[in-house]
């Protein structure tokens, strides 16, 4: 190698070294400016509702009056509202992408209708929510229920839930398909004992995060009719029902000093609720990722 093709090479180097430096703070600041903001509003959160947070305050329903006031109809109501998303929303997004990656013929319908799906997972919330409105509550009827809040909320998370269970199946190794043809299964039998444990723990993990936004999700909720204060219970999938995050606002925006303490409070009962959901989801994917 002659001198001047050494010194190309080291001034090559030393570019690349001095860009990966730059990038390496750009990112490591990026990060912390993330962790700095999440840090203070956990604090200012925290140090707001910890002392309105209680037994009473979870057990008790809304209240005009800040001492009495509870989010027991909320907590219930979003519980109720997640059974729904999950049962409908998990089942056809699932069923969507097994039916796109194993099953559809490759082509540009295909393509098409790929495209489509990852589209809408960028569409703002309260344009599902006129979906909603328009289709569960005046066509078919089922009025400003929580069965119409729950397959709004589904027809928000669905595009994420195919998207990841997509990419899920495709991780999965050739090798594995194969081996299974090989043995003389199905694409049936392949699919339920092969396919969907090795891509189960992508699956969870896309689900729980589709299901951790719509529990915090509050405009296309407001559009199908979830009041902000409610003294019962749903007692069916027909009744009329809240959920935390409009309780939270409500709180909030009314005017006094009590009122956004009671909010603070909320705000740490939702973010309990969607730890536990990632705590479940980070326990079954570890649980099958042994196992496959």
């Amino acid at each position: 190698m002659t001198n001047l093709n050494k010194d190309t090479w080291s001034k090559k180097l030393k570019q690349r070294l001095r860009k990966n430096k730059v990038f390496h703070a750009l990112f490591f600041i990026s990060t912390s400016i993330g962790l700095i903001v999440l840090a203070m509003l956990l604090y200012r959160v925290l140090s707001q509702g910890m002392d309105t947070l209680s037994f009473d305050f979870v057990k008790n329903f809304p209240a005009p009056y800040p001492e009495r006031a509870g989010i027991f109809a909320g907590l219930i109501g979003s519980l109720y509202l997640m059974g729904i998303v999950a049962v409908f929303s998990i089942v056809v997004g699932i069923s969507t992408a097994i039916y796109l990656e194993e099953y559809a013929p490759k082509g540009k319908m295909t393509s098409f209708i790929q495209s489509n799906i990852q589209n809408l997972a960028g569409v703002p919330s309260v344009v599902f929510g006129l979906l909603g409105l328009t289709i569960f509550v005046y066509v078919m009827g089922f009025d400003y229920s929580l069965l119409s809040g729950g397959l709004t909320m589904s027809l928000l998370v669905l595009p994420i839930i195919v998207v990841a269970a997509q990419e899920a199946i495709r991780s999965v190794p050739k090798e594995l398909r194969e081996a299974s043809a090989g043995m003389g299964a199905t694409k049936w039998q392949t699919i339920l004992r092969v396919i969907l444990p090795a891509a189960l723990p992508g699956m969870i993990t896309g689900s729980i995060l589709a299901l951790s936004r719509a529990i915090g999700e509050t405009a296309p909720l407001l559009v199908v009719g979830a009041t902000a204060a409610i003294y019962t219970l749903p007692d069916s999938v027909f009744g009329s029902y809240t959920v935390m995050p409009i309780q939270i606002y409500s709180w909030i925006s009314r005017p006094g000093d009590e009122w956004p303490l009671l909010a603070a409070a909320g705000i740490i009962v939702l973010l309990v609720v969607l730890l536990l959901m990632n705590a479940v989801a980070v326990y079954i994917r570890n649980k099958f990722q042994q196992r496959y």
